[in-house]
């Protein structure tokens, strides 16, 4: 059974989501990231992935405040990220209630500090953030390309310690026709026991039972929710 995982993305405080991370391409869905989360929680759901874009943009994290928040009020485990690229950054999610941390940019940026990371917290708490175009990694709330390909990138990971990736192919964010099925696939051929995550482009519960098929074992999904293309009922009824 595929986990599937609501994604609550963060600007100025206001859950919003952009369409392939185009900050000019936004649309705010709702005032209050509470409420939104509670809804998740009341269709069944045990896992939010939060992302602050503002930090992502920043370099540092910004809505650690919505954060410790949802924390506080619901029973959700979170994985938080966006602007995580300090050991006081990674404290500050920590302290505010985040289970576990997606660390993307500073994975390419300062590869010795995640891998730190990663030694002091385990794999249980750090994530991988794989976010890439065309194959190729993108950084900082993907308004940074690099050259870096995703397989050897994920390889260098898996060998220093990595368990989970959250993998978003760019090019289908936001986008609602479907998920890179075959980006997921490649990647599990070559990292069979990874715990992948995929991102980006669900655009109906059909995609879902797709990915699981495909032998993904999570989804993350967010606009295909806010547009009503996958309900709550459809949510709660996977989880009974």
């Amino acid at each position: 059974m595929i986990e599937i995982i609501p994604a609550i993305d963060l600007i100025d405080g206001k859950c919003v989501r952009l369409s392939q991370g185009d900050y000019n391409a936004k649309k705010i869905y709702n005032e209050d990231p509470l409420e939104v989360a509670k809804m998740f929680e009341d269709a069944g759901i045990h896992r939010l992935h939060l992302v602050d874009l503002d930090g992502a943009k920043a370099k540092h994290i910004v809505n650690q405040a919505v954060l410790e928040k949802i924390a506080t009020n619901t029973s959700l485990t979170i994985d938080f990220g966006g602007g995580i690229q300090s050991d006081s950054d990674l404290e500050i999610a920590f302290n505010s209630g985040a289970s576990m941390i997606t660390g993307g940019s500073i994975a390419i940026k300062n590869t010795e500090l995640f891998k730190d990371w990663l030694k002091r917290y385990g794999s249980e708490k750090i994530i991988l953030g794989a976010d890439c175009k065309d194959h190729s990694i993108a950084v900082s709330g993907w308004q940074e390309s690099t050259s870096v390909d995703i397989i050897p990138f994920i390889d260098e990971y898996k060998k220093g310690g990595i368990t989970k990736v959250i993998c978003t192919d760019i090019n289908k964010d936001g986008m609602l026709q479907g998920p890179s099925i075959d980006l997921y696939k490649e990647i599990l051929s070559i990292f069979p026991d990874l715990y992948l995550i995929a991102s980006g482009g669900v655009g109906c519960f059909q995609d879902i039972i797709d990915l699981e098929q495909a032998g993904v074992p999570a989804v993350i999904l967010g606009k295909a929710i806010y547009e009503q293309k996958v309900t709550l009922k459809d949510l709660s009824d996977y989880n009974k």
